[in-house]
């Protein structure tokens, strides 16, 4: 074999390298692209099809976009948070009501799955959150945020990156109109039965047309207690304590 064909051969099989290394990185807008991270099965086919690698991506910022809070959402993400709570804790920061534990439970998931964090300013909020992303203890973050700096989002974000987490931040839909470092955004709308998901950012095509998804009606709730026809959670939560010295508390 000569020296120029040894070169030659060498070469190709550094570019074939490169390519598998990057192919994560890179994508076609015509073709959908993948992630180098493990993704959690949304627990519906059709949005399955409609994400990169089938499912909910790890080690990035996921945005869901919402109408408003109690739409369905936390329905929407049950099979994942299911699946995640199964090996993993959950962690919620700033949920915009109180949690049902007994919703939790009887979804066969233990309230010592979960922690809750209240923060008493946006400031902790933020801080707690990139805390537990780089911790890596956990295998899910809510995180709910109304407004947030873009310069917070990216630190959010090169946070998950490190970590093997799956971090959902739910803020309102009128961010959509905002530039956002997130690589896959949904959009979510009430819609009979079920809710309205616009796939306003991912690796891939632009999508023809909103996907509609049937939630099953959540029947873990006791009889006893408020019933919520979309999440569980209850609406009146009882007021945070204010106090300047007191840090983010842990619940």
């Amino acid at each position: 074999m000569s020296g120029s064909t040894s070169r030659t051969m060498s070469a190709a099989a550094v570019t074939a390298a490169i390519d598998r290394n990057i192919a994560h990185t890179v994508w076609r807008a015509n073709q959908m692209g993948s992630y180098q991270a493990d993704v959690t099965a949304t627990g519906y086919q059709s949005l399955d099809r409609e994400l990169p690698n089938g499912g909910w991506p790890a080690s990035t910022l996921i945005e869901l976009l919402l109408q408003q809070a109690g739409i369905g959402e936390m329905r929407l993400l049950q099979p994942a948070l299911c699946a995640i709570g199964r090996k993993r804790r959950i962690v919620m920061v700033q949920p915009p009501h109180l949690p049902q534990v007994a919703a939790w439970a009887g979804w066969g998931l233990p309230a010592d799955r979960f922690v809750w964090i209240r923060a008493a300013r946006t400031a902790d909020a933020l801080w707690s959150a990139e805390q537990v992303l780089r911790n890596g203890s956990c295998g899910a973050l809510l995180f709910w945020q109304p407004q947030v700096r873009n310069e917070a989002l990216r630190r959010l974000h090169l946070a998950a990156q490190g970590s093997t987490t799956v971090f959902w931040m739910l803020r309102p839909l009128s961010a959509s109109e905002h530039a956002s470092p997130a690589p896959l955004r949904l959009a979510l709308r009430p819609a009979p039965a079920g809710v309205s998901v616009d796939i306003v950012k991912r690796r891939g095509p632009l999508a023809e047309r909103p996907l509609y998804l049937a939630l099953a009606p959540d029947a873990a709730l006791p009889s006893t207690s408020y019933r919520s026809h979309h999440a569980p959670m209850d609406k009146h939560a009882p007021a945070a304590v204010a106090s300047r010295s007191v840090p983010a508390a842990l619940v």
